[in-house]
């Protein structure tokens, strides 16, 4: 079985003035999830998170929808598997 050289893939908005609380969290976890910025305008973050940290990157980030630090979390299709090219 060929393993899975991907990390799952997530999309939110994150309130702005709290995105520097989410990524300093989300690093002391021991590097839980790696964040970017997608859209600044719409304060859009990715996440890459390994497979093996997903369970508790989905428990934190309950904890920041609960908190009203981050909306419309969704797993989406890893967008840089068809980008490998790049």
């Amino acid at each position: 079985m060929k393993a899975n050289n991907y990390c799952s893939y997530y999309q939110a908005n994150v309130n702005r003035p709290d995105a520097w609380f989410l990524v300093s969290i989300l690093k002391s976890f021991e590097n839980v999830a790696m964040d970017r910025t997608l859209d600044p305008k719409e304060s859009l973050f990715e996440f890459f998170v390994p497979e093996t940290n997903e369970d508790i990157f989905l428990y934190v980030m309950k904890y920041f929808e609960q908190e009203g630090i981050v909306t419309n979390l969704q797993k989406v299709p890893n967008r840089l598997i068809n980008n490998h090219h790049v």
